[in-house]
């Protein structure tokens, strides 16, 4: 089952991520990876990009050591439990897939403060307003079931932190610096991860 996650983390990383910036750059002439590493070393920006970079990286590796020799978490090697794994990493990816392709030419890895995208509200976006995140975490839950070593525990603790930071100290201070009310509005309808949990509060 390792060896399948193996295969799933590439398919995730080809088909959600390099496929999807030969498209973006077709659509836009831009590449749309703006990277996740920025802001002053020790600032929180700074430490969002760091622990989404180490998180996936753990992640990506668990399988890898797995397939090495390491031991799974013996309470988490069963049947139901992998194949609701393979069942989680394969909806979270189509998830992943669907939601970039919904954002159309505002699709973009990590933030530009110089650049101005626009506001998507519409598809995936009318549930909550971070399906390309909760459809990863999704998905990297399931491939942590299919390989469920203490390297991929950590890893997937790690992300589950990564993201939070990432949209709460990135995403979020950027699209209302870049869309003013229109955003905070949005924000007020919308849950920020799960349907109207985490909504702005009015102010």
């Amino acid at each position: 089952m390792a060896a399948l996650a193996l295969v799933l983390y590439v398919v995730f990383l080809v088909g959600g991520f390099a496929l999807r910036e030969i498209a973006h750059r077709r659509m836009t002439g831009a590449s749309g990876i703006n990277g996740v590493l920025s802001g002053r070393p020790g600032t929180a920006v700074w430490w969002a990009g760091l622990v989404l970079v180490l998180s996936t990286v753990l992640c990506i590796a668990a399988p890898i050591v797995q397939l090495s020799g390491l031991d799974p978490v013996s309470a988490l090697v069963a049947p139901p439990i992998q194949i609701t794994g393979i069942v989680l990493a394969v909806l979270g990816f189509l998830g992943t897939v669907l939601a970039q392709h919904g954002m159309g030419p505002s699709w973009r890895v990590g933030v530009n403060p110089d650049e101005t995208t626009g506001l998507v509200t519409q598809g995936a976006f009318t549930v909550v307003r971070n399906p390309i995140f909760v459809s990863t975490v999704i998905c990297f839950l399931g491939l942590t079931l299919m390989a469920p070593n203490i390297i991929a525990l950590i890893g997937f603790a790690g992300l589950l932190i990564a993201v939070e930071l990432q949209v709460r100290v990135v995403e979020e201070p950027y699209l209302r610096q870049t869309h003013g009310e229109a955003y905070v509005g949005y924000g007020r309808k919308v849950g920020r991860f799960l349907p109207g949990v985490g909504r702005f509060r009015n102010r």
